[in-house]
C-alpha cells in the first residue's frame, strides 16, 4: 500500500501523476487528506480523498508514503502530525520507501531526516536542504526518492515505481504512455 497525502495547496501534477502511475502498475494506492476531506490543490482542483489522516494507522502493508509539494502544501503537510509520524517510517524497522517532490523535501529536513542523505528540491528551497541538496531531476538516497518539480513528475513517478516492483515494471508503465527515460 502507498499512501499520497493532499493538503491544501498541493501540486496537482507532483499528486494525481504518482497515483496514476502507480495505479497502472498495479500497485494499491490510498490518499489521505490532510486537514479536510476535500483539499484543493494550488490551482484550484479539488480531490475528494481516500481516508482521513486521523484514519492514517500504517501497518505491515505500508510499502511508502509520498508527499507531493505545492504552496502552501508542503507547509500543510509539514504541520500534521500524522505526516510526520508517517514520514518517520522509512528509519523505524520497516522498509517503507519515502518519496517526496518539490517543496515537499523541506518537511524531510525540518524533521532532521535529510542528514547525511542526497536530496532535490524546488530549486528556491534549496538553500533548506543544506548539504542535502543536489542539483538534479530525482535523486534516490534510500529510503527517500526526492524529486524537483512538477516538470520531472512523470520521472519522480516512475522512479517510485522502479524502486517498488522493479525496473521492468517501471519500464511497463513508460512504455504504455509513450514516455522515453
Amino acid at each position: 500500500m502507498v499512501y499520497v497525502f493532499l493538503a491544501d495547496g498541493f501540486e496537482e501534477v507532483e499528486a494525481m501523476t504518482p497515483i496514476d502511475y502507480l495505479r497502472r502498475a498495479g500497485i494499491k494506492v490510498t490518499t489521505v487528506g490532510v486537514g479536510t476531506a476535500v483539499p484543493k490543490g494550488s490551482h484550484g482542483v479539488s480531490v475528494m480523498t481516500d481516508i482521513s489522516e486521523d484514519m492514517f494507522y500504517p501497518d505491515d502493508n505500508t510499502e511508502a508514503i509520498v508527499l507531493p509539494g505545492g504552496a502552501p502544501g508542503y507547509v500543510n503537510l509539514g504541520a500534521s502530525e500524522a505526516v510526520r509520524r508517517a514520514i518517520r517510517l522509512g528509519y523505524g524497522e520497516t522498509d517503507v520507501l519515502i518519496g517526496a517532490i518539490c517543496a515537499a523535501p523541506v518537511v524531510l529536513a525540518k524533521e532532521g531526516l535529510l542528514q547525511e542523505k542526497r536530496a532535490t528540491c524546488y530549486p528556491d528551497k534549496a538553500e533548506e536542504l543544506g548539504d542535502s541538496y543536489v542539483d538534479e531531476d530525482v535523486v534516490v538516497d534510500l529510503p527517500f526518492v526526492t524529486g524537483k518539480s512538477a516538470g520531472v513528475a512523470q520521472q519522480f513517478a516512475l522512479q517510485l515505481i522502479e524502486e517498488l516492483r522493479g525496473k521492468e515494471a517501471a519500464e511497463e508503465v513508460a512504455a504504455k504512455v509513450y514516455f522515453k527515460r
